[in-house]
């Protein structure tokens, strides 16, 4: 791994710190765009986002494999409201 300059380590840092806001952030884009696709191919293509990005939040697994059972965008907005006001998952 090359050597970063002090720079580049807080702005790798602060990522890590806010990985979780991050992932929240994107989570709430990928419902909306979940609400709008308009073709299955567009929503498969979102889903996978979604589990990409409710792996990296580290959602608990049951919750984790029905809302990706289900697919349904009013779910994930739901738990995603949750998450937001509560900072948990």
């Amino acid at each position: 791994m090359p050597d970063f300059t002090p720079h580049q380590k807080k702005i790798i840092d602060r990522y890590y710190d806010n990985r979780d806001d991050i992932m929240l952030t994107k989570l709430s884009e990928l419902a909306s765009e979940l609400f709008l696709a308009e073709t299955d191919k567009k929503r498969d293509q979102l889903w996978k986002r979604v589990e990409t990005a409710m792996k990296n939040l580290k959602v608990k697994e049951p919750l984790f494999s029905k809302i990706l059972a289900d697919r349904k965008p009013d779910q994930l907005a739901k738990h995603l409201k949750d998450w937001l006001r509560d900072g948990t998952k």
